[in-house]
Formats: structure tokens, C-alpha cells, sequence
């Protein structure tokens, strides 16, 4: 059985795809998968961010996804994206996917957002995506001890570097904050030996076990 009709049998009874929502997905599958042994300046990563109706990732849903593409050390407005799931949800989410590819995802709060984007995957398109997923809640106080040494919210974090956003609590406006905060990481990461997308995972993933989390 293709993915094709594997994910028409997962969706069951659901609306049909759009046909360009079904194209999109025909040439994501298509892609490579991205390397992740790549310097930092010669990768695409893509932050990625949503809106819920609240904070319990168990009973809360996806509303909306936003994404923004780090192509190269540099953010391009134009490589942006931005959909509420209403009322067309997998549609919503494949024009995700065909913004994100299949680069290396950039989260603030993976155990919430990526929780709540591989769920609305399953439920939506019958498929949960493997990505390489980075999180700057980790990663941030780990190569940015003297601003804050511990995890923070995201709101500490752009004050600690000044940064402001167009608006808060929306999955593009934090999307764009958290990309600008990526940006820092970029810089500061191969003073520690971070050195590629592999790198700053395997760095994240030190840092949680010496904070036993």
C-alpha cells in the first residue's frame, strides 16, 4: 500500500485533501532526508511554533501553526508560515510540511509544541513526521549561562537578549522571537563545539540529563 492510500484509510470519512494540499505531501515525501552532520551556516533549519486553547497537551487542541525558515545563518520574511486549522486542518498542516520540509526543526517547549504538532499529524494526515527536533528551552541557558542559568519562558528570554516581536502569543509572532533567539544560538554554539544540527541535539540532550529532566 502507498502512503497514498494509507493515509486515506487513516483519515477514514474525513474531507478529501485539496489537490494542492495532496501535491504538497506527493513532493514532501519525495524529499531527501535533510543532513544533520552540515555546519550551521550551510543548513536550513525551520522554527517552528503554534496556538492551542491552552497549556494541558493532554485535552487542549492545535488552532494554528507558524514557521519560519533559518536558511543559512539568515531569516527571509518571504520563507514564512502561518495557518489556523479551521476548518480545513489537513490542508493547514501540509502547507506546514511543505514549508518545513524535511529540515531540522527549532521549538521553544518541545514537550508542549511538538506533543501537540505530531498528535494534529496523526489525527489530521494519518502520518507523524520524523524530524530532528531542536529545543532552545534547553538550549539557551546551556550556552547562555550568565543571562539565565536555568530554563526560562520565552518572555525572560527576549528580554535577557531585547527582542520584541510583532505579537505575542501568536504562532508566527513567538515563531518570529524564537527565530532571532536561533539566531544567538547559531553564533554561540560552536564556541562550545556545536557545531551542526546533530550537534546542538546531542548538546540539548547533555544538558537535560545533567539537569535530570
Amino acid at each position: 500500500m502507498s502512503w497514498l492510500s494509507r493515509l486515506k484509510a487513516a483519515r477514514g470519512g474525513a474531507p478529501a485533501l485539496g489537490k494542492q494540499a495532496e501535491q504538497t505531501l506527493r513532493d514532501w515525501h519525495a524529499l531527501p532526508d535533510a543532513a544533520r552532520d552540515r555546519p550551521h551556516f550551510e543548513s536550513r533549519y525551520v522554527v517552528v511554533n503554534t496556538e492551542a486553547t491552552g497549556l494541558d497537551r493532554d485535552r487542549d487542541r492545535l488552532i494554528a501553526v507558524g514557521a519560519i525558515g533559518v536558511d543559512g545563518g539568515l531569516l527571509h520574511a518571504a520563507d514564512a508560515y502561518y495557518a489556523k486549522l479551521d476548518p480545513a486542518a489537513a490542508d493547514a498542516l501540509a502547507g506546514l510540511l511543505g514549508l518545513t520540509g524535511k529540515n531540522p526543526l527549532v521549538v521553544f517547549n518541545a514537550s508542549f509544541n511538538r506533543n501537540m504538532l505530531e498528535r494534529a499529524f496523526q489525527e489530521h494526515l494519518g502520518l507523524v513526521p520524523e524530524f530532528l527536533w531542536i529545543d532552545l528551552y534547553f538550549l539557551l541557558p546551556s550556552l547562555f549561562p550568565e543571562k539565565l542559568d536555568r530554563p526560562g519562558r520565552l518572555g525572560d528570554w527576549m528580554a535577557a537578549f531585547g527582542i520584541e516581536t510583532f505579537q505575542r502569543h501568536h504562532a508566527l509572532g513567538d515563531a518570529w522571537a524564537i527565530a532571532q533567539l536561533f539566531l544567538a544560538v547559531q553564533a554561540r554554539a560552536p564556541s562550545f563545539g556545536v557545531n551542526s544540527p546533530e550537534g546542538l541535539a546531542e548538546h540539548q540532550h547533555a544538558y537535560r540529563q545533567k539537569l535530570k529532566v
